[in-house]
């Protein structure tokens, strides 16, 4: 009974058009009403101390480095490095994009944030080139989900916070798994587009080529610094987030000078909208994740999934499948916030790392940014586009059955995931 209270209460105001963070707290209050402990100060007090976590104010800091490197310069450079390396072999563009995600995603750690600067920056260009525009667009949104895998990712500071769960080995977990998927992009590009008619940009010298390398290597650097810097206990992730954000603020404005002081304001106002909805999630999230606790609602879904408790890889398959469906109708952070305190105890009592089920967690709600009608990054492609949702569709599908299986292959070999990772901490 408690289960379906609290999925009543969630998506009941969801399918009305009820903001997710109010029916976060609809679903609390709805559970505290069915346990009889109605009590609005404690309301209020979880969602005080929701947002009250050292850990979380990484995710401003990470949300303005990315703001920054956009509009500074970083993220044009990173593309144009790609672009003077393999943009003129067949398909080259394609490659650019995956190129250029791997590394932004080290930057930024936000998907929003890489899809809208690979849609403006190479949607036209793979356009311009004779790319079938569905398929280029379905490339650059499939790319733009490997920022919240590859550290630093807000998606792993989300998920650490709430789950308790070491935010320094989800990084160094997510660094290997973020290239399998862009090695399978790679792989599916391959296949894709071998039979479309384009034109291929003209090989660069040598020289050009070096020009292109010295331009980014300060944008190069940052990824170096913050992966160095988190394996050697330098400093911690939420430093790294103020690290990121100086690091940026400083090549933009000093080094590469894009970024005029007249224009900081703006800057700042854009990333402190973003961090406002993120944390006011957060913040929301707390009561029904309390609420969750005291109902005792991972205990009940335990119950029914106990046939599967024994095998971890079918426990894992049907979490994922779950996960899946949830991130069609929820975006990827309110779905971490809601699931996370649900799974977890499930996941322990099973023996799971929780390390690694971190990184098959957020790679699946990064597959779910690319799922209709939710799919936060297929409205960014959209609109940098013009495409409509059902034209991007059919150009996103064959990416995205290459990212679960590669979520697949994961789910059947942990040891992908916890063999760099025990690799890195040491």
């Amino acid at each position: 009974m408690t289960v379906t209270i609290f999925l009543g209460a969630l998506l009941g105001p969801m399918a009305l058009g009820v903001p997710i963070a109010f029916a976060l707290i609809i679903t609390g209050v709805a559970l505290m009403m069915y346990l009889g402990m109605f009590d609005a100060q404690i309301v209020a007090q979880n969602v005080l101390n929701g947002a009250d976590s050292f850990p979380l104010m990484a995710v401003p800091f990470f949300l303005l480095a990315g703001e920054v490197m956009n509009t500074g310069g970083l993220s044009r450079r990173i593309v144009n490095l790609a672009m003077a390396l393999v943009g003129h072999i067949r398909g080259g563009l394609g490659f650019v994009a995956i190129f250029a995600a791997c590394v932004l995603s080290s930057l930024s750690g936000s998907a929003v944030a890489d899809a809208a600067a690979l849609g403006a920056l190479l949607f036209p260009m793979m356009l311009k080139s004779g790319h079938d525009p569905a398929r280029a667009g379905g490339l650059l949104a499939s790319a733009s989900i490997i920022g919240p895998i590859i550290p630093p990712s807000i998606g792993f500071i989300l998920y650490g916070v709430i789950g308790g769960v070491s935010i320094t080995k989800l990084f160094l977990a997510g660094i290997f798994p973020g290239l399998m998927i862009g090695a399978a992009l790679c792989i599916t590009w391959l296949i894709v587009a071998r039979k479309e008619q384009f034109a291929l940009p003209p090989k660069q010298s040598g020289a050009i080529r070096m020009k292109a390398f010295v331009e980014s290597i300060w944008a190069l650097m940052l990824p170096v610094i913050i992966i160095v810097g988190l394996k050697f206990g330098v400093f911690t992730p939420t430093e790294a987030g103020v690290v990121a954000a100086v690091y940026s603020l400083f090549v933009s404005m000093v080094v590469y000078r894009e970024l005029p002081p007249s224009r900081l304001f703006e800057v700042f106002v854009a990333a402190a909208k973003i961090t406002s909805v993120v944390m006011f999630l957060v913040a929301c999230a707390a009561v029904s994740a309390w609420l969750i606790t005291v109902a005792n609602v991972p205990g009940e879904l335990a119950g029914l999934v106990e046939p599967l408790m024994t095998n971890q890889t079918l426990l894992l398959l049907a979490i994922m499948v779950l996960i899946v469906v949830v991130g069609t109708a929820m975006d990827m952070t309110p779905t971490i916030l809601v699931m996370t305190p649900v799974l977890m105890p499930i996941i322990k009592q099973a023996g799971i790392d929780p390390v690694y089920f971190g990184v098959l967690f957020i790679i699946n709600n990064s597959i779910g940014l690319i799922t209709p009608p939710v799919g936060t990054v297929l409205n960014v492609i959209c609109g940098v586009s013009k495409l409509s949702m059902e034209e991007l569709m059919k150009g996103v599908i064959p990416f995205m059955i290459a990212e679960l299986v590669v979520l697949f292959l994961l789910v059947l070999f942990p040891q992908l995931v916890t063999a760099p990772v025990a690799w890195f901490g040491h």
